[in-house]
């Protein structure tokens, strides 16, 4: 019985020993090497000290010891905290110090770049670097390093009891919220098979299917697909392209049966030469999430892989996957979010709580398996998300506990929604959740402005490109190349404007506070118009490395 993430992989090992589960390049992992490998990294993090529940961060780029960390973690009894590999030291700090992080899983190189700011971090105890230690130049002092290869020479492959249960701790995915620094979403062991065998079931995933990790495990979409290859003994595939040539050589030359991507992924590859002019023989199917996908790249993906099944997807972290349309659905209606996954119902509610009329526009509300925890440390925030079931059943005793989404919908005559919009101002881009309130704190602390505010605005790629509107000091306008150029060291690339607009005063409501509806009606009015000389408006062309394409 699996109940527990590493359990994945113990079962896989004992039904399929010697099948190939995970790929790196030239490196193949057999299910039993992954098992014997995870084992040993658990038993050396239990050495480490970690026990149950203790939160462990991995911060690395797609690698083999990427993967295999996130299920030693499971296996020590920890709960695993995937970085992504853009991140800054002072956001994986902000990150450490929020959990209270015990261990880290790092590169030589990024840990002691990160050594300053891990000084301010006293829960941080130990951390295991993946590459070569130089033990004469330690790269953290204060820690207790350790090299990830000491760990995987040990002779023996140990057992190790389990002394976490289903409901404990599992993972953590930082993602950022409407205001303020990102928030950890916290997922038990059960939220994260749950999620794993809802996913197999409707996309039909079985054992010979061979997945291409294309999107970061920070994502709720990207962790699924570990967690199904290893739940159905499929394989998977990992990769570092970053360039739709390299993707697109790596589906054919690994027989790629399965792609998650999100719109940027897709846009790529749909516009790639290379691409256009490839066959996909095995390419069974593939799934969009993180924002709809543009109509023309969804019409070329569907001209280009006529063999191929396209899962249309809506999700968001705190529950996971919401809804899904099925591929017969996708031309008849293929601006749709679908309906509700398997062992989930979906509920549209207007502002009185009551269930709303075909057409009508209400809050989605998410009842499954997949609710998650809640946020780490922050009570009052997860009770505004995280409610009581509005329609009790009777003989179901308990107060089971709901997502209130945030985002609005409405649902057709045949009970198929659609994306409305947001209730707050949080920009979706690339696929990532960007906190308006952080991008506008960093280009404040450029001190080359005084007043900044962000927006998020329609684009055909990314689903909605940042634009920042900042007011400059008196008789002084910055560079706005100098200040996206500051903007591209300080924060990861998905977070920088695409647009900055120099105005003389942000516009402000009655009560003093910006005026966030009037910037959003100026950039709409900006677009009917013509564009006039006097605003400038500078285009940052730089492609967002944080994404996952």
């Amino acid at each position: 019985m699996d109940y527990l993430i590493h359990h994945l992989v113990r079962t896989s090992a004992q039904r399929l020993p010697t099948k190939e589960a995970l790929v790196m390049g030239p490196e193949r992992l057999s299910y039993r090497d992954v098992w014997q490998r995870t084992s040993k990294i658990a038993a050396g993090l239990r050495q480490l000290g970690v026990t149950r529940c203790d939160r462990v961060g991995i911060f690395l780029e797609p690698s083999l010891p990427q993967a295999l960390s996130i299920f030693a973690v499971s296996q020590a009894g920890g709960a695993f905290v995937p970085f992504h590999h853009s991140l800054f030291p002072e956001q994986v700090k902000h990150i450490v110090r929020d959990c209270g992080m015990k261990g880290l899983i790092v590169t030589a190189a990024r840990l002691a770049e990160m050594a300053p700011v891990l000084a301010e971090c006293p829960s941080l105890k130990f951390a295991v670097v993946v590459d070569a230690l130089d033990k004469q130049n330690k790269p953290c002092d204060r820690l207790r390093v350790s090299s990830l290869q000491s760990l995987l020479q040990s002779d023996e492959t140990p057992e190790l009891a389990d002394i976490a249960i289903s409901k404990d701790l599992g993972a953590i995915l930082y993602t950022s919220g409407s205001t303020g620094r990102p928030k950890g979403v916290m997922l038990s062991h059960a939220n994260v098979i749950a999620g794993a065998s809802i996913v197999s079931e409707y996309v039909g995933i079985t054992a010979a299917d061979r997945t291409l990790a294309a999107l970061p495990f920070t994502f709720d979409a990207g962790l699924n697909q570990i967690m199904t290859a290893f739940q159905q003994g499929a394989t998977l595939v990992m990769t570092n392209f970053l360039l739709a040539n390299g993707l697109v050589n790596q589906l054919v030359a690994e027989n790629i049966t399965g792609l998650a991507g999100v719109p940027t992924l897709w846009s790529l590859l749909a516009h790639n030469r290379v691409f256009q002019k490839t066959e996909f023989p095995d390419l069974r199917y593939i799934t969009n999430t993180g924002g709809p996908m543009p109509q023309n790249v969804l019409r070329i993906l569907r001209e280009r892989l006529t063999n191929t099944q396209v899962f249309l997807m809506y999700g968001l972290t705190e529950a996971f996957r919401s809804t899904y349309l099925p591929p017969d659905q996708v031309d008849r209606r293929p601006t749709s979010i679908g309906k509700a996954i398997p062992d989930t119902e979906i509920l549209v509610l207007n502002d009185e709580g009551h269930a709303c009329r075909a057409g009508e526009v209400g809050e989605l509300v998410h009842r499954g398996p997949t609710v998650s925890m809640g946020y780490w440390g922050q009570p009052e925030r997860t009770a505004k998300v995280l409610r009581p079931y509005p329609f009790p059943v009777d003989g179901c005793p308990g107060e089971e506990r709901v997502c209130y989404s945030g985002d609005l919908v409405k649902v057709d005559e045949e009970g198929f929604l659609y994306f409305v919009g947001r209730r707050d101002n949080l920009i979706k881009s690339s696929g990532f959740r960007v906190s308006p309130t952080e991008v506008e704190d960093t280009l404040l602390r450029s001190g080359r402005i005084t007043h900044a505010a962000v927006i998020g605005v329609p684009d055909d790629v990314l689903g909605q490109a940042i634009k920042a509107f900042v007011v400059p000091p008196a008789n002084e306008a910055p560079d706005v190349d100098e200040l996206l150029g500051w903007c591209a060291a300080a924060m990861p690339s998905y977070m920088v404007p695409k647009t900055i607009e120099l105005l003389p005063e942000l516009p402000k409501t009655t009560s003093g506070k910006v005026d966030y509806p009037a910037l959003r009606r100026r950039q709409v009015e900006s677009l009917c118009a013509a564009s006039p000389p006097h605003v400038e408006e500078i285009p940052n062309v730089t492609s967002p490395s944080g994404s996952p394409a």
